[in-house]
């Protein structure tokens, strides 16, 4: 399943490289929110939410009242999610708040994930509402709108994380917004890892990727190829 992705930064819909470059800007809402009406899923991120510096609530707010969303991009708390889902999102995406410090890693690994967080997301909110983001760069876990990593591999943060979620979202941070193509041999490993549903980004750039990923029972989100009108939505 192809899922179009909407990330929001300044108040326009943005596409950027590797999580850093601006490459593409759009303002034209109305447009490409009736473009990707027909699909029963579409992933909403607020990248100012998630960088910290801000956030567009009220652009989010309008989107999800129109759109079938998942909704990511800076959440902490449960209060946090149920404002979204209250706004009509069918579910929420956490991710940098699932995880720890460097300084908490080194006394015991698994103090890297903080598990009874995760368990009050599902106790609070059930687990259908609940997407975890598990992004990497150079082969660690990335947090805090990609700027750090922690010392985990996607494949021990799944494992760890399996039991409070519907799903899991992947994004190769190295190959976000390149269209060089997304890595298929790591969506087979975490395929391998996790029996919930896995979404995977970064780099898809043709429907042919999308087509073999669903044939592995994986889920795709694209974005650059979209925008930029390589694949059509």
């Amino acid at each position: 399943m192809l899922i179009p992705s909407i990330d929001l930064m300044g108040g326009k819909i943005v596409q950027l490289v590797q999580g850093e470059k601006l490459k593409l800007s759009f303002d034209d809402f109305d447009y490409w929110i009736e473009r990707f009406s027909k699909y029963p899923l579409v992933q909403l991120i607020d990248l100012d939410a998630a960088m910290r510096q801000g956030d567009n609530r009220e652009l989010v707010e309008m989107i999800a009242k129109r759109l079938p969303v998942q909704v990511g991009g800076g959440l902490r708390t449960v209060e946090d999610a149920k404002r979204l889902l209250d706004a009509g999102a069918k579910r929420v995406i956490f991710g940098s708040s699932l995880f720890g410090t460097a300084e908490e890693g080194e006394k015991r690994r698994h103090k890297l994930i903080k598990l009874e967080f995760a368990e009050s997301l599902k106790k609070e909110l059930g687990e259908d509402a609940l997407c975890f983001s598990v992004d990497t760069k150079g082969g660690n876990v990335a947090v805090k709108g990609w700027k750090d990593t922690v010392s985990l591999t996607p494949e021990e943060a799944v494992t760890w994380l399996e039991d409070s979620c519907s799903s899991f979202l992947y994004t190769h941070v190295d190959t976000e917004g390149t269209m060089q193509g997304f890595p298929i041999e790591v969506a087979a490993i975490l395929r391998s890892t996790t029996a919930k549903q896995l979404i995977v980004a970064g780099g898809i750039k043709e429907q042919s990727e999308v087509d073999e990923l669903d044939t592995m029972g994986v889920d795709a989100v694209a974005g650059m190829a979209v925008y930029s009108g390589a694949m059509q939505a």
